[in-house]
């Protein structure tokens, strides 16, 4: 592992997280508060910034924009993070963007549409949480991974956190980079990243790939990405699962 001397990371969100995050190495929560040790959490952790955008500016000049035959919603986007968009080093204001981002992508007003009955309102709440925590991961412009957590691997992650069977972890991970974001909702979710300082992309085709997905800088080399990912995720996945506190039913 790399990683940067950074001290602990702590965070109050708006609603407090599951209390059984903590059963992952290097994080504890206590109610709204996540504290994360960098170290022990992170496989690797090479980066301590982050480009973030206010988030009420993203609802105020991003979200009711329409995109145009002469300028793409990724073209909007990216604009937006030209103009707007700061460098951080203070984690817990990205995670505190990152929960906004997606209390609002995945809301529970989606759920009818997912044509999933055995997909709950707590189910999109494991969502929003895992979610909020892969934010802290990061890949460089020059398509290197920099920032890896244990939710980079999502049915690893939620199944040591939430009990979850390798069924129902794989059929959550499927609904957040499969049917969740169909054409309408990429739309959606291309200009809620903004305030993350990029778009979300994703290293797998299907669940059982699973190879995860980040925030990733417009402009970034996807083969990179891709041959970087390639080259770590079948040992740090082995590790995550290995957190489970119960062979799964």
């Amino acid at each position: 592992m790399t990683t940067t001397d950074t001290a602990a990371i702590t965070a109050v969100l708006p609603e407090a997280f599951d209390e059984r995050w903590s059963r992952l190495p290097g994080i504890q929560v206590d109610g709204r508060r996540i504290t994360i040790e960098p170290a022990e959490y992170f496989f690797r952790f090479e980066s301590s910034t982050w480009l973030v955008a206010d988030w009420e500016l993203v609802k105020a000049e991003l979200l009711d924009v329409e995109e145009t035959t002469e300028s793409a919603v990724e073209q909007l986007a990216l604009e937006f993070i030209k103009t707007h968009a700061e460098s951080t080093s203070d984690a817990a204001r990205v995670l505190a963007t990152a929960y906004e981002v997606y209390a609002y992508l995945i809301r529970d007003e989606h759920l009818a549409g997912l044509g999933l009955p055995q997909i709950t309102t707590e189910h999109l709440r494991m969502l929003r949480e895992a979610a909020t925590l892969m934010a802290l991961n990061k890949v460089e412009r020059d398509g290197h991974i920099s920032n890896v957590g244990p939710c980079w691997f999502f049915p690893a992650a939620t199944s040591v956190v939430f009990d979850l069977d390798d069924e129902m972890g794989g059929l959550l991970d499927e609904v957040y980079h499969g049917g969740w974001f169909n054409e309408h909702r990429r739309i959606e979710s291309i200009k809620a990243h903004a305030a993350l300082g990029g778009r979300l992309v994703h290293g797998c085709q299907s669940v059982p790939d699973q190879s995860g997905g980040v925030v990733a800088p417009y402009g970034a080399s996807m083969a990179t990405f891709r041959d970087d990912l390639a080259a770590f995720k079948a040992g740090w996945i082995e590790q995550v699962y290995a957190y489970r506190v119960s062979p799964a039913a």
